[in-house]
């Protein structure tokens, strides 16, 4: 093969010309997974479909940058196979420093021997301060109380940076080592997130109910019968949004306040932003169980909700009607009046998915950032 004035590629059939700047990677590790690169040229997207690398061979790909690109005085960049839990590595496991290059025109090989995997290694002191709000929180909507933690970013108490606040549901199963079916590991996937500086959020993450949990993510009277989540969601609103602005550095507006979870939980997120867009703007909907309520209605009282993003995963795995529930459910999201060309959806399929932490904890970092952190779509 031959990187001078030309690159033939005979599997593929085709000649590159040498003409603007040619990134010619190698890679030691190849895998199905699609390449990108990154850099201070797009704001470090991971997942930046203009910079999607062409695979012209096993271990081989290319991405040319035009020859009337407006660069950067120096171009700094990374590879990745879609987003930070799978960035370039060296040998040893730790993170490589950023590659850069003052090249305009020509060829500019790299090579990359290994790629991060399911977020590991991670750093220590990059870890979120995990606090327990309280062991008995007061929910006077339900004459309850509950268990409430917050992850704040690992440097809070050296900073005077407030931060976008994400409400996330079933903390039982979210950074808690001894969960029965596993967790998210939100803390160890916020620690390579604040490592590789994409972004610091405040999690306040609550408990469930035990043996009500059902009940009280269930919202009016649906298959499962009647439910209590119309009372959650303004104990969310009500009371424990104010006492996190209050207690907390929080941005508070609805565009950096969030809310999320799993299967019932992420039906009660949906309803939740969907009744009050003026509170939440950020959705982030994991295997919602959209069967407990078919005939869902879309639709809110509240006009103002420009630039509401909402984050659907679905696994293939998980149920014979899953995914097909949650397309539906975008398609009937972006034909609603509610939209009106003003509402941001990102559809996840993994098609080898199940309905399980493992792959809800693989979504959460991309979710978090697109909801976030992303300051162009793609």
């Amino acid at each position: 093969m031959n990187f001078d004035n030309t690159i033939e590629t005979e599997d593929l059939n085709h000649t590159i010309i040498k003409t603007g700047l040619h990134i010619i990677l190698t890679t030691d590790e190849d895998d199905s997974r699609p390449v990108y690169i990154s850099g201070n040229f797009n704001n470090w997207l991971t997942q930046d479909k203009e910079f999607l690398m062409e695979k012209i061979g096993n271990g081989l790909y290319h991405y040319k940058f035009t020859h009337d690109y407006n660069y950067p005085e120096k171009l700094l960049y990374k590879f990745t196979k879609g987003d930070w839990s799978e960035v370039e590595i060296d040998l040893s496991g730790n993170r490589t420093e950023n590659r850069e290059t003052n090249k305009h025109t020509g060829i500019q090989n790299e090579h990359v021997i290994r790629w991060r995997k399911n977020w590991l290694p991670f750093k220590q002191n990059y870890l979120p301060q995990v606090v327990l709000i309280s062991d008995e929180f007061e929910i006077p909507q339900l004459n309850k109380t509950r268990k409430i933690w917050a992850l704040l970013p690992h440097d809070y108490d050296n900073s005077s940076e407030s931060y976008p606040v994400m409400y996330l549901q079933d903390a039982q199963n979210l950074f808690n080592e001894e969960a029965e079916y596993g967790n998210w590991e939100i803390d160890k996937k916020l620690a390579v997130m604040s490592e590789y500086k994409i972004g610091k959020i405040i999690i306040i993450a609550i408990e469930h109910a035990e043996e009500d949990r059902i009940k009280e993510y269930n919202v009016g009277k649906t298959v499962l019968g009647k439910g209590q989540g119309k009372k959650y969601i303004k104990f969310l609103i009500e009371t424990l949004k104010p006492f996190v602005d209050t207690n907390f550095r929080t941005k508070k507006d609805r565009k950096n306040t969030g809310i999320g979870g799993s299967s019932m939980g992420g039906l009660i997120s949906i309803f939740s932003g969907l009744r009050y867009p003026d509170v939440f703007g950020r959705l982030m909907i994991f295997s919602p169980s959209l069967w407990v309520k078919p005939d869902l209605k879309i639709k809110v009282d509240d006009e103002n909700n420009s630039d509401t993003k909402i984050y659907l995963y679905a696994g293939g795995d998980e149920s014979e009607t899953m995914v097909s529930h949650v397309k539906n459910f975008k398609e009937r999201i972006i034909a609603s009046e509610f939209v009106k060309d003003k509402m941001k959806i990102n559809l996840s399929i993994n098609k080898q998915g199940k309905h399980n932490e493992i792959y809800w904890s693989d979504e959460f970092p991309k979710a978090i950032e697109w909801l976030f952190f992303k300051t162009k779509e793609n």
